[in-house]
């Protein structure tokens, strides 16, 4: 294998990862609030503290760290505005 393949492979490997590879440097708790919307399609903070076990405020804490580094969508929810909905945006 040249160096071009190699370098080839690298660019699409980063390319297929780019959103896991800003999750990997964040606190375990938004690592798993991040897996967690990747199992359900979108969930709001409440639920999300629920199904993580974590209590609201690092539930909070980690959606800020995910939003800081773009890989989730927030929208207010159809049903109760005063909620948002968050849904995982890595690709």
């Amino acid at each position: 294998m040249s160096a071009s393949d190699i370098q080839s492979v690298d660019a699409d490997s980063k390319h297929e990862n780019s959103g896991w590879d800003a999750v990997r440097d964040l606190p375990p708790s938004a690592k798993l609030v991040a897996k967690v919307l990747e199992y359900n399609d979108t969930l709001t903070q409440s639920q999300l503290a629920e199904e993580t076990l974590l209590p609201p405020r690092t539930v909070r804490y980690a959606l800020s760290r995910l939003e800081d580094v773009g890989v989730i969508d927030s929208r207010f929810s159809f049903s109760d505005a005063r909620k948002r909905i968050y849904t995982l945006q890595v690709e």
